[in-house]
């Protein structure tokens, strides 16, 4: 009696799919990975016609970014709460009340970033507010 089966037959692993798939991992991370990352503020300013200068030395600049991130005196704020705001203000401040408050906010920024700034600026006693622009060039400019 012959228990052995009259056929063996080899086993072959075709590696051309895993090949593939190991390709197809390695394109898609390459393409979503970020290689760098910017440490500049990108704010695109609403623009305006007429635009007034403000005095340097007390100025306090708050900006926002297209998320809706606050910036002051270009360091940001750890969270976007109006409690966390203030305090910032508060604490670049010491005090002064008389300092003017810039606000730079992107032309897409939520609407309620720019009023939750104001709000913060006004519960710190900081009541010169300004909106910062970009000047339109007229016809009349060049």
């Amino acid at each position: 009696m012959n228990l052995k089966p009259a056929r063996t037959d080899d086993v072959d692993v075709n590696l051309t799919p895993l090949i593939d798939v190991v390709f197809l991992l390695l394109i898609f991370f390459m393409v979503s990975t970020t290689f760098k990352q910017e440490s500049s503020i990108t704010i695109n300013l609403p623009e305006a016609s007429s635009e007034k200068p403000v005095a340097q030395d007390n100025l306090i600049e708050v900006s926002i970014d297209e998320q809706g991130r606050f910036f002051i005196n270009e360091a940001q704020v750890v969270n976007t709460q109006l409690v966390t705001v203030k305090r910032a203000l508060e604490k670049i401040t010491a005090g002064r009340k008389n300092l003017i408050v810039v606000i730079s906010a992107d032309a897409k920024t939520p609407h309620q970033s720019v009023v939750t700034a104001m709000d913060a600026a006004r519960q710190a006693g900081l009541l010169n507010l300004s909106i910062a622009t970009r000047r339109v060039q007229n016809s009349s400019d060049k």
